[in-house]
C-alpha cells in the first residue's frame, strides 16, 4: 500500500472509531435511563411500558437532564484538559494546574457562605473567579524569571492554587457547620443529584458553544503546540490565539463545575486515551476525547446512583477509576520504552 493508501485507511479507521463511539455512547445512555433504584433496584422497563406515574416522572425529569449534564460535563471538562495540555505542550496540565479549578471552588463556596447560593450567582462567581484565576497565573508567569514561558504558567499556576485552595480554607472554617460547611463539602466531592431542566438549562447553550469554538478551531491546536516561530510562520499570533483558547476552555469549565461541583480526572485521563486512539493530531482526538469524556463521565454517575443504597459522589470514582486508568497508561508507555 503507498502512502496516500495508507493515509486514507487511517483516516476510515479513525472516523469509524470515533462514529463506533458516538453510537455505544448514545445507546448506553438510553439503556441507563432505566437503571436506578426505583422501584427496585437495577433495570426497570415494565413501569415506564405500564404507565406508572412516579416511574415517568423520574425518568423524564430526574434521570434524563442528569444523563444529558453527564454527557455535557463530561465533554466539556475533556475538551478543556486536551486544549490545556496542546497549547502547553505537557501531557499532565489541565485546568486545575492553573488554579481554574481552585478559583472557582473558592467563588462557588464564598456564594454559599454569604448566603446568595441561587444557581446563577454561584455561576457567575465561580466563572468570575475561574478566569482571575487564569488572569492571575498569566500575569505571574510573566514576572517570573525561571524557565521558558509554558514552564513559569505552569508554575504560576501552582502557586494560585495554593492561594486559592488557602482562602477556601478558610471560607470553610467560617462556614456555618449544619448547612453552608455540609454543601461546601459535597460541592468538593462532585456531583450530578441536583441535576433538573432549570440547572441544565442554565449553562448548557455556553457551555455547547465553547465546546463548538474550540472543535472548529482545532486545528489551531495542532499549530500552536509547536514552537511560536513556527506557528508565527503560518500566519498565527501565538500569545493572542493561546489566550482566546484558554479563556474559552475556562469558561466552559468553570460553567460546567457551577453545577457539578469539582469532578477530576476526566480533563487529565481521556485525552490520553484520545491520542491512543486517534493519534496526536487535534482533527480526531479533540472530538473523540470529547466523547469518551462523555461516556467516563456517564459510567461514573450510572455506578454512583446504582451501585449502593446511597449515592457516591461522582468526584470519587473519577478520582479512583482515573488514577487506575493512569497507572496503566504510565505502565504501559514504561513497557513500551524498554522495549
Amino acid at each position: 500500500m503507498n502512502r496516500a493508501g495508507a493515509f486514507a485507511h487511517e483516516m476510515r479507521r479513525r472516523r469509524l472509531i470515533l462514529l463506533s463511539l458516538v453510537v455505544f455512547t448514545f445507546l448506553l445512555s438510553l439503556l441507563f435511563l432505566f437503571a436506578g433504584r426505583y422501584p427496585k433496584p437495577g433495570f426497570t422497563f415494565s413501569s415506564i411500558w405500564n404507565q406508572e406515574g412516579m416511574a415517568q416522572s423520574i425518568l423524564w425529569k430526574v434521570r434524563l437532564p442528569r444523563i444529558i449534564l453527564a454527557l455535557v460535563a463530561g465533554s466539556m471538562l475533556s475538551a478543556s484538559g486536551f486544549t490545556f495540555q496542546m497549547l502547553f505542550s505537557n501531557p499532565l496540565v489541565e485546568p486545575g494546574f492553573l488554579g481554574v479549578s481552585q478559583g472557582s471552588a473558592f467563588g462557588a463556596a464564598l456564594m454559599m457562605v454569604i448566603g446568595a447560593s441561587t444557581t446563577v450567582m454561584v455561576q457567575l462567581s465561580a466563572t468570575l473567579f475561574g478566569l482571575l484565576a487564569l488572569l492571575a497565573s498569566y500575569l505571574l508567569a510573566k514576572r517570573f524569571r525561571f524557565g521558558g514561558s509554558l514552564l513559569r504558567l505552569v508554575l504560576s499556576g501552582i502557586a494560585v492554587s495554593a492561594i486559592f485552595s488557602s482562602a477556601l480554607g478558610v471560607v470553610k472554617l467560617v462556614a456555618e457547620p449544619t448547612k453552608d460547611l455540609q454543601d461546601i463539602t459535597f460541592w468538593m466531592m462532585g456531583g450530578l443529584w441536583n441535576a433538573s431542566w432549570k440547572q441544565l438549562f442554565s449553562i448548557i447553550w455556553t457551555v455547547i458553544a465553547c465546546m463548538l469554538l474550540l472543535f472548529t478551531f482545532r486545528w489551531k491546536l495542532n499549530l500552536l503546540s509547536l514552537e511560536e516561530k513556527t506557528a508565527h510562520s503560518v500566519g498565527l499570533n501565538p500569545k493572542r490565539d493561546r489566550l482566546i483558547l484558554l479563556v474559552v476552555a475556562t469558561v466552559g469549565t468553570t460553567l460546567t463545575i457551577s453545577i457539578t461541583g469539582l469532578i477530576g480526572w476526566v480533563g487529565l485521563i481521556t485525552p490520553h486515551l484520545a491520542r491512543k486512539l486517534f493519534g496526536s493530531d487535534s482533527s480526531y482526538s479533540l472530538p473523540g476525547s470529547m466523547v469518551l469524556g462523555s461516556l467516563f463521565l456517564l459510567l461514573c454517575d450510572t455506578l454512583g446512583r446504582t451501585l449502593l443504597p446511597t449515592e457516591i459522589p461522582i468526584g470519587l470514582l473519577t478520582s479512583l477509576f482515573g488514577a487506575v486508568v493512569f497507572i496503566i497508561i504510565l505502565s504501559l508507555k514504561h513497557q513500551g520504552g524498554k522495549a
